[in-house]
């Protein structure tokens, strides 16, 4: 199901589920929005503080639940990420949700969320960039794709061939999101069944034998032998050890799936960037690299 897209006017809660904020750190973030016509309607926590989170649980909690009961709100758009989402899902009432969707974005920690409302209500979110990444108010790539995304003037995304592609094309949900979480998740009623699914990854400073390590566990759970293909993002300031791990990060996904046959594209514009394009969470594409790599919205 897609959630009705906006149009000027329309509310936008801004919400934190994960990382504290500082107060005031957003202020150029909400400007740059209410530019676009919407109007922001922060939540009552959002610069809340308990240890490193943006409030309790109870409190991160409440701001999510009103944002999504309250039917004068038509879409939620999370501050940041950081860690605390999935600490929450759990005690959601979904209902009015499910009567009345409308758009969740973000990305990263926010990946939890997405799994979650995939499995359970097969209902699109938006993967796509946060307020903290143009908190000074000034429009990048990311902010202008969140921004046609929400309008409903999002389109194919493109993108250079990589020499490390398996050239094919397919058809089926894209989903995914950030590696780290997506293994976190596993074995919860938030990990999605990936089967005939086009799964994309990306993921921020893990040390390369973790990639690796995260790459072989979503193998051995039988979670990549079934996909209809695979879109590589960014994997941002990866580490290495004194001793090298002898692979890149490109190299390391490539090798943990070199023995099945489905499209696999690398460097796709997604991930712990500026240029981080948004996606429609849970959508059919075609996924194509024979020349170019596109994945497009049928």
């Amino acid at each position: 199901m897609t959630p009705n897209y906006l149009k000027v006017g329309d509310k936008v809660a801004l919400i934190a589920t994960a990382k504290r904020i500082d107060i005031g750190a957003l202020d150029g973030a909400i400007r740059e929005v209410e530019s676009w016509g919407l109007k922001v309607i922060p939540g009552s926590n959002l610069y809340s503080a308990y240890n490193q989170f943006s409030g309790t649980d109870i409190q991160r909690r409440q701001d999510l639940q009103r944002a999504i009961d309250d039917p004068e709100i038509d879409a939620v758009i999370f501050a940041r990420g950081g860690y605390g989402t999935a600490r929450i899902l759990d005690e959601i009432d979904w209902e009015s949700f499910q009567k009345n969707p409308k758009w969740l974005c973000g990305f990263s920690d926010l990946t939890a969320l997405h799994g979650h409302v995939f499995q359970n209500f097969q209902i699109e979110t938006l993967h796509s960039t946060m307020p903290i990444f143009f908190k000074d108010g000034t429009p990048n790539a990311g902010s202008e794709s969140l921004k046609k995304a929400l309008f409903g003037n999002s389109h194919a995304l493109k993108w250079n061939s990589h020499p490390l592609n398996r050239l094919g094309e397919n058809s089926g949900p894209l989903v995914g999101g950030n590696l780290s979480v997506i293994c976190s998740i596993i074995g919860s009623n938030s990990s999605i069944d990936y089967s005939d699914k086009i799964l994309f990854l990306e993921d921020l400073c893990e040390n390369l034998y973790h990639l690796d390590r995260m790459m072989i566990q979503l193998k051995r759970a039988e979670m990549l032998s079934k996909l209809k293909g695979l879109v590589v993002g960014q994997f941002t300031d990866m580490e290495d050890n004194e001793i090298s791990f002898g692979k890149d990060a490109n190299e390391i996904i490539f090798d943990a799936v070199s023995e099945y046959d489905f499209p696999v594209s690398f460097d796709a514009p997604i991930g712990h960037v500026k240029m981080n394009m948004s996606i429609r969470h849970g959508a059919i594409v075609r996924h194509s690299n024979l020349e170019q790599s596109i994945v497009s919205y049928e």
